[in-house]
């Protein structure tokens, strides 16, 4: 018994419910229609049903609308959400989604009054698929209500906020929470694990189990789906901190409003089930955002290093006849996800330029050939890093990649560092096309955080067009570091 109910948890999250139910309403529809369409009389003579015919068209309708429904952003937790916001969602994304099949039915010499087998599609499937996911939300409600379906979250906040998100908790059992304890964040607090710092309710007693220098090992301990943060007077630094770990171990982190401030990012704000709090979300772009993306990093990339051939090749000739050394310089980065890679650039130091280790470039530094001096303040050495780009390692546009040995040493100075690890590294970005030093302080690191976080938090082609165009003209203007 316990295994099948296991597996109900683990498998029959809102997203596959919804996949489940748009499956459902997808085949229903389509029979529906077909049936409209070729066997009844409302449009022309019935047709023999044809097996072959009829599964191939469904199969090709599942197809499309469950990628359509993905790359338009309807697969993820709408459980939480106001039903009213799912409903117009889907409504608009059947009727583009639809209006594209109506264009393909024009293609039907035979068909009569195409606008309306268009609009009988859009308000058929509409219906249906609303309905479906109104029937995955009540199997969600009722799943979780009995307890089948739950999410274990530890509550961190003052004693007084945190006593009050409990009580709602226990109260509304179809959000599905199973809080595994509270974590108080009052200093001097006399805490004591399994204690409720000597209050005493009849029902609902507060699970505390520590403080805030123990929340690290109650994550590691209690392993929680999500963190849900309910504080008066936050400690910002604690909070980001907490943010990073939660993120190292894919933990959903979701806080009060007046917040945001301080999470820049990837918070989205949100009504959780009538309550306003802020997702902590590692889902920074849309399914079809992402593959535009990509599609454009690889155009990009292409057009570049083929129309730019012949230049690429006499820079190669320069680098190889001026200094003893390969043409390229390969360098362990760090990338999306804390993944290594090795980043491709043009040669523009000495050979052995880093026998006495690792360590960051510096203005007018010695180890820099002369032509290096040319392609680091043109940033021609980077051209190479497009190659980055074809293989998945890199964007166009992204915060940069920084050493593996500084990324953990940044990420010890200023513990949120490693946050700006959850999209791609980019040849360019916010920060480059704006830096003015150099030096490797924490306030300088501090500054590029809030350049690159920003980045992440608006993040579209507009944007990415404006970093590319402003890094041609830094290009033209020797901008770069030499």
């Amino acid at each position: 018994m316990n295994n099948v109910v296991n597996s109900i948890r683990t498998r029959f999250s809102p997203q596959m419910m919804q996949l489940m139910a748009d499956i459902l309403s997808v085949i229903i529809s389509f029979s529906l229609q077909y049936y409209i369409r070729f066997h009844s009389s409302w449009y022309g003579n019935p047709i023999r049903f044809v097996p072959e015919v009829f599964f191939l068209a469904l199969l090709l309708f599942l197809v499309y609308w469950i990628a359509f429904f993905w790359f338009s952003g309807l697969y993820k937790n709408w459980y939480v959400r106001s039903p009213f916001d799912e409903f117009f969602t889907i409504l608009r994304v059947t009727f583009f989604g639809s209006f594209f099949i109506f264009f393909v039915w024009l293609l039907d010499s035979e068909s009569k009054e195409p606008r309306m087998l268009f609009l009988l599609y859009f308000v058929i499937f509409s219906f249906i698929v609303i309905l479906g996911r109104y029937s995955a939300r009540i199997i969600q409600r009722f799943l979780r209500a009995k307890g089948i379906i739950i999410i274990p979250a530890i509550i961190v906040g003052t004693y007084v906020k945190s006593r009050e998100l409990y009580q709602k908790i226990i109260r509304s059992k179809n959000w599905g929470y199973q809080t595994l304890g509270v974590v108080l964040t009052e200093s001097g607090t006399d805490v004591k694990e399994g204690t409720d710092c000597g209050n005493t309710f009849k029902d609902d007693s507060l699970p505390v189990i520590g403080k805030k220098e123990d929340l690290i090992d109650a994550l590691d301990k209690y392993k929680p789906r999500e963190v849900l943060i309910s504080e008066d007077s936050p400690d910002h630094k604690f909070l980001l901190n907490l943010v990073s770990n939660c993120a190292d171990r894919k933990i959903i982190v979701k806080i009060i409003p007046d917040l945001y401030s301080f999470f820049t990012g990837q918070a989205k704000t949100l009504h959780l089930y009538g309550i306003p709090l802020i997702e902590i979300d590692t889902v920074l772009l849309k399914p079809w955002q992402d593959v535009a993306k990509r599609i454009f990093d690889i155009v990009f990339s292409l057009i570049v290093l083929v129309i730019g051939l012949p230049i690429w090749l006499l820079t190669a000739l320069i680098v190889k006849l001026e200094s003893k050394g390969n043409v390229f310089y390969l360098q362990e980065r760090t990338g999306k996800n804390g993944k290594n890679f090795n980043i491709i650039k043009f040669r523009s130091m000495v050979q052995d330029a880093e026998k006495s280790g690792p360590q960051w470039a510096k203005v007018n530094d010695p180890r820099v050939t002369r032509f290096g001096r040319f392609m680091r303040s043109s940033h021609l050495d980077e051209v190479p890093q497009f190659i980055n780009v074809l293989k998945g390692d890199m964007s166009i546009v992204g915060p940069r990649p920084e050493r593996p040995v500084f990324v953990e040493k940044f990420s010890e100075l200023v513990p949120y560092y490693k946050r700006r690890l959850l999209v791609r590294p980019g040849i360019t970005g916010w920060w480059q096309v704006k830096y003015t030093t150099y030096v490797e302080t924490i306030e300088e690191i501090e500054n590029r955080l809030k350049d690159d976080f920003f980045y992440i938090e608006n993040m579209s082609f507009k944007l990415d067009l404006e970093i590319i165009v402003r890094t041609i003209f830094l290009m033209f203007k020797g901008h770069g570091q030499t």
